[in-house]
């Protein structure tokens, strides 16, 4: 039996921190003059840090409600407690338990035991939940969503609330888009169906979640020595990573040309999603998923500054000759746009207007819009002059 000391060290050894970091999928990283501060924005707890083209965050001020996580448009944050992969595995083990209803609730609510805890799967705080996942469980027939927190005033969380809001709202309006009869509900009381029968399952649950969730106490020695081995790695790679200039770090190479572009996963997979639902029901949409663009063709001089620094390929370089030698094309993808809003930023003369408002066609289609722009004036812009 080991001793209070012995569980200490392990713990101190197995702690993660609860959100890592991606740096070169965050637009602010990549571009000084991006504008986007979303992750800081809903951080309650002041520990996300953007400043000279780096991205940090303070684990000791960390709450770990995963809000960032929701809100970063190019998944430069990324959740360790739980894993993406860990989520969604307890949330269809849970679904399966209650029948077909998907019920995730707050730490502190599963705190309470007044829940089965085989019928629910459990996030630190709601915040952590995105679209993703709740489309993706619309697109495989799930009905019922409900989430459960409790509201509480005194919860460390309780910053989060309107950000747990938000999400809801957002994955509402993707689904009425296709016709989803999923309804996702917040409330402050686990449903009928998977309250608690048994009071000393709960309990003993809670206990178990104790010795097993703290520190991952239960992980065994073969994995704490592995993870050691890991740390002191990543650690190697962090001072390799400081040595390197910022060019290097995102793998841009010598000549003028686009920045290696990341790909927009979770847009994707939403959309993939939604179209496994169905068939447009709306026209447009309002989101904060996905975007359009607008480019005052008379302000642009065609420098290729958003096409260069788009992260995700939205906008890329037209092939298409326009018939009028003063004007151009770039070619925009409507759903690989997170709107990050770093073409704008970047953009020169300001005429880049990112719009959350689509059109559900053109979404849907797949297929890149032309855009016009003007043609360069000075004729020596490397990006759009060299051939293919």
């Amino acid at each position: 039996m080991p001793n209070l000391n012995d569980i200490m060290e392990m713990v101190d050894a197995l702690e993660t921190k609860a959100v890592i970091t991606a740096p070169t999928r965050c637009v602010a990283v990549r571009n000084r003059h991006s504008t986007c501060r979303k992750c800081a924005d809903v951080c309650m707890a002041d520990a996300i840090e953007i400043e000279k083209n780096e991205l940090a965050i303070d684990a000791g001020a960390c709450v770990a409600c995963g809000a960032c996580i929701a809100v970063c448009p190019t998944s430069a944050l990324i959740s360790v407690d739980p894993m993406e992969e860990e989520l969604a595995a307890a949330v269809a083990t849970a679904t399966a338990a209650a029948e077909g209803v998907t019920v995730i609730a707050c730490a502190r609510k599963a705190a309470r035991q007044t829940g089965d805890p085989d019928k629910y799967a459990v996030v630190p705080c709601l915040a952590r939940m995105d679209e993703r996942l709740l489309v993706e469980l619309a697109a495989r027939g799930i009905r019922d969503i409900q989430l459960v927190d409790g509201t509480c005033r005194t919860c460390k969380y309780r910053a989060a609330a309107p950000c747990i809001d938000d999400t809801v709202e957002s994955a509402r309006t993707l689904l009425e888009a296709v016709g989803s009869a999923t309804a996702i509900t917040r409330s402050d009381d686990f449903p009928e169906a998977v309250r608690v029968a048994d009071l000393h399952k709960a309990v003993g649950a809670a206990r178990r979640e104790f010795f097993t969730s703290t520190g991952h106490y239960a992980k065994d020695v073969a994995k704490t020595a592995a993870e050691k081995m890991v740390n002191e790695k990543l650690k190697q790679l962090k001072l390799q990573k400081e040595e390197q200039s910022l060019r290097e770090k995102l793998g841009v190479k010598n000549g003028a040309g686009k920045m290696p572009t990341i790909e927009a996963g979770r847009n994707l997979e939403i959309l993939d999603a939604m179209s496994r639902i169905g068939e447009p029901e709306v026209p447009e949409m309002f989101t904060r998923i996905f975007g359009d663009i607008e480019i005052d063709v008379e302000k642009c001089n065609g420098c290729g500054m958003c096409v260069m620094f788009c992260p995700t390929d939205a906008l890329r370089k037209s092939l298409d000759v326009h018939p009028d030698k003063t004007r151009g094309y770039v070619e925009f993808s409507m759903a690989d746009c997170t709107q990050c809003n770093l073409c704008a930023d970047a953009c020169l003369k300001k005429c880049i207007e990112i719009i959350p408002v689509v059109p559900m066609a053109e979404l849907f289609d797949f297929e890149p819009r032309l855009v016009e722009i003007s043609a360069s004036k000075s004729g020596n812009n490397k990006l759009f002059n060299r051939k293919k």
